[in-house]
């Protein structure tokens, strides 16, 4: 009974004096709790549900969600394991005492009791206090309204607290695994207890290189296709394993091959350092494999989102270069009538119609094969291409370019990549091509425009107009042939400057279209950027919040190690002082040593940035974000940035292993 008595208090005890180890948990707990606990609020909030174009924003942080919910359970286990690690010796000196293990049970599950209260109470209360200004944050990054009140539920609170919960009785299940089937000897050593050294190491080494290397492969050559979804999830999944592998294996094979080499080994500055190094890979190459995944899920998070935000006006305009378009029936609109409509408006306003277009264009769906467009078959991914058929004046009218073209001489623009042919067939119509057109307005070109790619053929006439459309409609089995000929549409487009109400001026402006004769539809483009920047919004916010909950797990984990490799190496320290080795002698080999362990995550995360941004690239493209340069630029400095912070927060852990080591 006295022992059950002492339970409690030495549950606060073992909490304050392993204090090194609990609080960064404690830490890093409090963080998840909080982040959590933002998530939650927000898509708890009805104000969510009811806001304008929120929709993009809701489901995004709803996938985010349960992303974060999967990460932090594994990071929350992961850190875990290194308080099981130090606490074992003093476990098994509990147990030396007299402490049965039901004792030592209890006495863990009213520390972990301990544990969940405070997490709860600081991650829940500093969410409180913030959630507000991170949902005004979402807010003014999706453009929406920010003149709302935020609401809490009860059912974000019982959320939070039902998921840690959950997590902290896996961990502690986890402790209570580790002291059932150790015995009292083993918990004594268990905290110098290391990994056993990986058998087949020259052939684990290779199969990494091999796994590691399909992934970059993949990586590289990736195509925005069908595809590309697929590719990227395996190619993350192949680099992972690859870089556990190499890690595990190949550091250790080739620390090895230095050992036997004696030249290099059994030189005063190599022989510690070497030794050292084969040392910590055996035991810590998982950690040094997490760093350096977060690190690579750190910096090309940022980039993402750093380059979205700088590049978020460019993909909105090229998805709606027109601040509004109407379409109407064939040469139902009068264009001296439309310009006096808009010039009252702008003197109504305040604002300048810049460009007033008026043209016409029939738009048909056809497959492509080479220079051969055919039958359209509706595949997945726009396997089918979007054609859109032009007169010669038109195209002079957008350009203010005059062209002219003979008998079988067409222009073609591509959205996408060139065209790169001389003649084109259509329908079975043979053309030759007089000029490739490089820019046309409004139709945006990228070079790795898939998704929304267009053509757009230039005719000399409106009779030579038909004959493709003629074409294009006997193929496709179109009864009505007269019907279908008139079918096209005149679309008119403007675009506006200056500081008055956009919004209200392309609001009368379209009610006045739709009191014209022929008037078929409209598309206010900016209210549909503001959709765009409402998803782009809430991406954003995502990216930023788990830029930081990567590094937030990223440091953790590097305290960790820097802690467990301390506790480890007191006694070696010591025994290498007592056989002659200087105090600056130890410091040097320490600092080479911590130097180059850490060294190689970084480079591996950098090396895994620099392939990965070709996929990222390629998926960015299905938003249609084309700008390489600028996520280049963004690469660069982000990562600049992230090592500059990284080694802040080396040398500051590193700190804390000096310290353990000279106990000070």
């Amino acid at each position: 009974m006295k022992k059950w008595k002492l339970l409690p208090g030495m549950a606060v005890k073992g909490v304050i004096s392993n204090g090194t180890v609990y609080y960064p948990y404690l830490i890093s707990g409090i963080f998840s709790a909080f982040t959590y606990f933002v998530f939650s609020s927000i898509l708890r909030n009805d104000l969510m549900k009811t806001l304008p174009k929120s929709g993009y924003a809701w489901m995004l942080l709803m996938i985010g969600k349960s992303l974060l919910a999967i990460i932090l359970l594994f990071f929350l286990i992961y850190t875990n394991s290194f308080l099981v690690k130090r606490r074992k010796k003093e476990l098994g000196l509990y147990s030396i005492l007299g402490l049965e293990k039901k004792h030592i049970a209890a006495m863990m599950f009213l520390e972990t009791v301990i544990l969940y209260t405070l997490v709860m109470a600081g991650g829940i209360i500093s969410g409180v206090v913030l959630s507000k200004l991170l949902f005004l944050l979402l807010l003014k990054l999706s453009n929406l309204p920010v003149d709302v009140e935020f609401v809490f539920t009860v059912d974000a609170f019982k959320e939070t607290i039902y998921y840690f919960a959950v997590v902290f009785l896996v961990n502690f299940i986890g402790q209570l695994w580790e002291i059932q089937k150790s015995r009292p000897v083993e918990l004594l050593s268990g905290s110098k207890k290391g990994e056993k050294e990986p058998k087949l190491l020259p052939l684990w080494a290779v199969i990494g290189v091999v796994v590691l290397s399909m992934g970059y492969h993949i990586a590289i050559h990736s195509k925005v296709d069908e595809m590309i979804f697929t590719n990227f999830f395996l190619a993350v999944f192949l680099v992972i394993i690859g870089t556990y592998l190499l890690f595990t294996s190949g550091s250790v094979a080739f620390l090895k091959l230095l050992r036997r080499n004696k030249k290099i080994y059994y030189r005063p500055a190599n022989f510690v350092t070497i030794s050292g190094m084969y040392y910590r890979m055996k035991k810590n190459a998982a950690s040094l494999a997490n760093i350096c995944i977060f690190s690579t899920m750190v910096i090309i998070t940022l980039v993402c989102t750093v380059s979205l935000y700088l590049g978020e006006d460019e993909v909105t305009h090229y998805n709606y270069p027109y601040d509004m378009t109407a379409n109407f029936e064939k040469d139902s609109l009068n264009r001296d009538q439309m310009e006096e409509k808009l010039w009252e408006l702008s003197s109504k306003y305040g604002l300048k119609a810049e460009r007033i277009d008026l043209f016409e264009l029939t738009t048909l769906s056809c497959s492509k094969t080479e220079n051969s467009f055919g039958l359209a078959h509706q595949g997945y991914f726009r396997d089918d291409h979007t054609t859109n058929i032009m007169m010669l004046e038109y195209y002079s009218e957008l350009t203010g370019e005059k062209e002219e073209l003979g008998d079988q001489e067409v222009l073609i623009f591509s959205s996408g990549m060139d065209f790169g042919y001389d003649s084109i067939e259509y329908m079975g119509i043979q053309r030759d091509i007089k000029k490739e057109v490089k820019e046309l307005f409004p139709y945006p070109r990228a070079d790795k425009n898939t998704f929304g790619m267009e053509y757009v053929i230039i005719v000399r006439d409106e009779e030579e107009r038909d004959e493709f459309v003629r074409a294009w409609a006997e193929i496709n089995g179109v009864e009505d042939m007269e019907s279908f000929l008139d079918g096209g549409i005149q679309k008119a487009g403007i675009v506006l400057t200056g500081d008055g109400n956009k919004q209200a001026f392309v609001d009368e402006f379209a009610i006045w279209c739709q009191a014209q004769p022929g008037y078929t539809a409209y598309r206010d483009g900016l209210d549909a950027r503001a959709e765009i920047r409402a998803m782009d919004g809430g991406l954003l916010f995502i990216g930023m919040v788990f830029g930081l909950v990567f590094f937030m797990c990223l440091i953790i984990i590097m305290y960790y190690k820097q802690i467990a490799e301390g506790y480890e190496d007191q006694g070696s320290f010591d025994i290498m002082q007592k056989v002659g080795m200087s105090d600056r002698e130890i410091k040097s080999t320490i600092h080479r040593q911590i130097l180059l362990v850490f060294g190689l995550p970084l480079a591996g995360a950098l090396l895994h940035t620099f392939a990965g941004m070709f996929m990222v690239d390629s998926l960015m493209a299905a938003i249609q974000f084309f700008n390489t340069k600028l996520m280049i630029r963004c690469t660069i400095g982000v990562s600049v940035v992230f090592i500059l912070i990284y080694a802040i927060s080396y040398m500051t852990t590193a700190k804390t292993y000096y310290r353990i080591v000279k106990r000070v």
